[in-house]
């Protein structure tokens, strides 16, 4: 399973790359507008710290203009993956930036039959929304698991990124339900290394080590 980083905080991104576990990052223009920089300049910046796939949103409603601005974006570095929305339009768009070669992320995704149509018009990724499903009474995670089902029994290429991720038993349940990636909040990066039974194991081991007075070094 693929894990991507939710942000456009640089500083961050540069913090938590070192640890080799960082795929890919994933943006949209309410991070963009957080970052109070120029948008462009922020996708190049991210390009250039993560070798993995970067998806950068289209702020365009129409098809015409959709492709104007992904082709532009696309331009940024090889690794952009132009986010579009589940939209009429948006996969109109998805299917041309298809044909050109250009690697489209479909975003706002909340049916498993808007999963199917992007997985058609030859979407690179689909990103399920889960949290926000889990905030209307729906079970977000239900999504994944028909999404997988439906990508199977057509052997669809798209992968299935699942997004709007609130915790690490999201991340969990994602991959047991096959998603392919998730992109996940910094905070949420943070807390999946951590378990108390973890800290506490090792707060006695290094007790135990220091009574023996031996250095490994």
């Amino acid at each position: 399973m693929q894990l991507f980083l939710d942000t456009t905080d640089t500083a961050v991104l540069k913090d938590l790359t070192a640890t080799g576990l960082v795929d890919g990052v994933t943006t949209n223009p309410s991070l963009i507008a957080k970052s109070g920089r120029p948008m462009l300049e922020v996708i190049a910046e991210i390009c250039s710290l993560v070798e993995g796939p970067v998806s950068a949103e289209v702020a365009a409603i129409e098809t015409d203009a959709m492709l104007a601005e992904g082709r532009k974006l696309a331009s940024v570095a090889t690794n952009v993956v132009v986010k579009v929305p589940l939209t009429r339009a948006g996969l109109a768009a998805t299917a041309e930036f298809a044909r050109e070669g250009i690697q489209t992320n479909v975003t706002l995704c909340f049916s498993a039959a808007q999963a199917l149509l992007a997985a058609k018009a030859g979407a690179t990724y689909i990103s399920p929304f889960i949290g926000r499903l889990d905030d209307h009474g729906a079970q977000g995670m239900d999504l994944i698991t028909e999404i997988r089902a439906i990508y199977d029994n057509y052997s669809f290429d798209t992968e299935i990124l699942a997004a709007s991720i609130r915790s690490p038993a999201h991340v969990t349940a994602a991959a047991l339900a096959g998603a392919d990636c998730a992109t996940i909040p910094p905070g949420v990066f943070q807390d999946l290394f951590k378990h108390p039974l973890t800290e506490k194991g090792l707060e006695q081991f290094m007790s135990d080590w220091a009574k023996t007075g031996q250095s490994i070094l």
